[in-house]
């Protein structure tokens, strides 16, 4: 948990939003007379939600709007004004934002597109509104949004152009799509879902989803955060309040969010829509994972867990018990168990005494439990009683088909009455559509989150889960080695660089030897005569590789030579090497060759660290080979990484078992290769020279016997 002093480190730099979302008074620049306009439908949705506050139309060419007297420009307002609603064309903007400010407004909200999502001219004009912005201390939400709404009693602040207020609930939607939120509120209606806030980002030139994340922590109306991103303005900043929290402050909160620009075309669809690059998808898993986010992959997903986590209790575990009326159903919820990770409860001696004396014989009383179809209320009732005492019991998830004698409104009350108890979270599937529906309307209307498939409760069920193994993980540090930073750093400004940028070898050598990374020994030989001396010194066999500036990829250019047993061996390597190098690339400078010892076999891993320009230094691990180059099998962390997150890295990775040890093959030394981890985030973060870096491979020997760096490639930016 953190102390008040990093609480307030956290909230540093970011912006009141107050007068946004809790304003006393809103100016509503642009209204308009015009019905189907955007400032009429702005001013009629804060008249006709009921806005507890005082709203003043501003327009120069009316009298009045909605019945209500309007004036020349918010200057001609007699009274203080919270929140400011632009809707003017997008060269007025400066000017009206800058009157704005001179009238001490502090909240505005740019509903008017043409910025930069319209290309460079557009850039310019919301960068001249960013400053005039940030000139007089306004906080801006926008340009290119579709608004803001507060559904608090309090407040009841609809100030957007969407159709209408949405049902209150304890749910906050944040996106940075306008057109998706007008989506969502249609899709929330129809399944009666409610919300506390809806937030549409737009542009983000000044107000982004980190403050509103950090309010949203604060507000007692909000129980779950969801997120529709984009791309994200600071991805660091959203890490350490994401981080705090979903997992470590006393008022946690889920945060769900659904990224858009997964696949390349995705990002450049981004990148059209709202003028903002998509960093890599890999990055944003990285991201979520440190900071406790779950992601869902489609917008039903995302509200199918959203319901789940603001109705129901956490549960304590994994362990599932399924109640059905139908074998089938049963089947597909154990198997949808299975998939997404959760255990089937394995029900008290107890619990089957019970269920025996008030089931038929015939039920079956083993998870799952099938109540037979002629089931009424009364099995319902007293499975779920037995269940929610059971203390091997988490989670419940109630299945239901419509047979011919089902009475479905009582089976529904029957739940409903149970899952207020909140002990444990319900989940209820009533499969149909029409049949069920009176009593799904129950079901709803009371909280119990209802879904029309198994495998759908079981993905939200899954998830909740996978919130509490986050909150409940054990708390590591970060560990500092004791390592000479300067002479790391004197290195790296004074060594050459390549065309490509990177450093010679050899040096790059030296740097991850200060680092204390476990090394081969090695030693640079200018010929052939110097390639034996090293090679006698180090002890046979060895491994002759090429150091020249021109040369990337030595392998390809048969700039490597193995397995070199003794004097003639080197020689020759040395001469094949010159020979292979020159017939390539003719003007190839070439400074020698490495000669390093041959590392014995055993699994070989990758560690890599690129330095992002928006989230800064990233980790890489995986396995080496074809696992990198063919199947993507790498995790990702932001460095500095905790000791925890370093084994997360190593053990999330799809090609884990092999690290493990499959048909007789010992583990590989997992606790050297998360030291190593660790040492490479140490450097990442204490050498901003490197813009990347490729250990490529480390062999991993088996469990205690350590590991080994054979080759590394280090990109500077100086």
């Amino acid at each position: 948990m953190i102390q008040v002093e990093e609480r307030k480190q956290l909230f540093l730099g970011l912006h009141d939003l107050k007068p946004i979302l809790e304003p006393q008074s809103v100016a509503v620049i642009g209204a308009s007379r015009q019905i189907g306009s955007v400032g009429h439908a702005v001013l009629s949705n804060l008249l006709m939600g009921q806005f507890t506050g005082v709203v003043y139309p501003v327009n120069p060419k009316a009298r009045s709007i909605c019945g209500v007297r309007t004036y020349q420009s918010v200057l001609e307002i007699p009274d203080f004004v919270d929140l400011a609603v632009i809707i003017v064309r997008a060269n007025l903007v400066p000017q009206v934002l800058e009157e704005c400010g001179q009238k001490g407004v502090k909240g505005a909200i740019v509903i008017s597109a043409g910025f930069k999502e319209t290309g460079p001219e557009g850039a310019k004009l919301e960068s001249k509104v960013k400053e005039i912005a940030q000139h007089y201390d306004i906080a801006l939400v926008g340009p290119n949004c579709l608004g803001v709404i507060n559904t608090d009693p309090n407040y009841r602040l609809n100030a957007s152009f969407a159709k209408e207020m949405p049902l209150p609930g304890n749910i906050a939607f944040v996106s940075q799509s306008g057109a998706l939120c007008t989506a969502v509120l249609d899709y929330a209606k129809g399944q009666g879902i409610g919300f506390s806030k809806v937030i549409s980002l737009g542009n983000k030139a000044d107000v982004n989803e980190n403050d509103f994340i950090a309010y949203l922590w604060q507000d007692h109306h909000t129980q779950v955060i969801l997120l529709y991103i984009e791309e994200l303005s600071n991805g660091r900043k959203f890490l350490q309040l994401a981080r705090e929290i979903t997992g470590e402050g006393d008022n946690r909160k889920p945060i769900l969010a659904l990224k858009a620009g997964r696949t390349p075309a995705g990002a450049r669809a981004v990148a059209s829509h709202t003028g903002s690059l998509a960093g890599s998808d890999e990055v944003y898993e990285a991201l979520f994972a440190q900071a406790g986010v779950l992601r869902a992959d489609t917008v039903e997903d995302l509200f199918e867990y959203a319901v789940a986590f603001a109705n129901q209790p956490l549960p304590n575990g994994k362990r599932t018990v399924i109640i059905t009326n139908a074998g089938g159903p049963g089947i597909m919820a154990t198997d949808a168990c299975v998939r997404y990770g959760l255990d089937l409860a394995q029900l008290d001696e107890k619990t089957l005494e019970q269920l025996r004396s008030k089931l038929p014989p015939h039920a079956s009383l083993q998870n799952p439990i099938d109540l037979i179809g002629d089931a009424q209320s009364d099995r319902y009732e007293a499975a779920l009683d037995a269940v929610l005492d059971d203390p091997n019991v988490d989670a419940i998830l109630v299945l239901l088909t419509p047979q011919a004698m089902t009475d479905i409104e009582n089976i529904a009350y029957t739940i409903v009455k149970k899952s207020k108890r909140k002990v444990k979270p319900i989940l209820a599937c009533f499969m149909g559509l029409v049949d069920i529906s009176s009593g799904v309307k129950v079901l709803e209307e009371n909280g119990v989150p209802c879904y029309s498939f198994p495998e759908d409760a079981i993905r939200a069920l899954a998830a909740m889960a996978r919130y509490v193994d986050w909150v409940r993980r054990p708390r590591t540090g970060y560990k500092v080695f004791p390592v000479d930073t300067e002479r790391a750093r004197k290195l790296l400004s004074e060594a050459p660089i390549s065309e490509h940028g990177f450093i010679p070898e050899e040096i790059a050598l030296r740097v991850l030897e200060v680092y204390g990374l476990p090394m081969l020994p090695w030693g640079v030989a200018k010929n052939a005569d110097e390639a034996v001396l090293v090679a006698r010194e180090i002890g046979y066999p060895v491994v002759l590789k090429v150091l020249s500036p021109d040369v990337v990829h030595k392998f390809d250019l048969g700039g490597v030579q193995l397995n070199l047993k003794n004097d003639d061996d080197v020689r020759q390597a040395f001469e094949k090497i010159m020979n292979s190098v020159k017939q390539h690339i003719p003007n190839a400078r070439i400074e020698g060759v490495l000669v390093q010892a041959m590392a014995k076999k055993g699994r070989e891993v990758i560690l890599g660290l690129k330095r992002d320009p928006q989230f800064g230094p990233i980790l890489m691990f995986g396995l080496g080979g074809i696992y990198v180059e063919v199947l993507r099998d790498v995790t990702f962390r932001f460095a500095p990484v905790r000791e925890l997150g370093a084994y997360r890295m190593v053990r999330d990775i799809r090609t884990y078992k092999l690290l493990e040890g499959v048909r007789g093959e010992p583990p590989a030394d997992i606790d050297k290769i998360v030291e190593c981890i660790e040492r490479l985030s140490q450097l990442a973060i204490e050498q901003d020279l490197i813009e990347e870096l490729d250990i490529n491979p480390l062999i991993a020997y088996p469990q205690g016997e350590g590991a080994v760096v054979v080759d590394v490639r280090i990109m500077v930016n100086r």
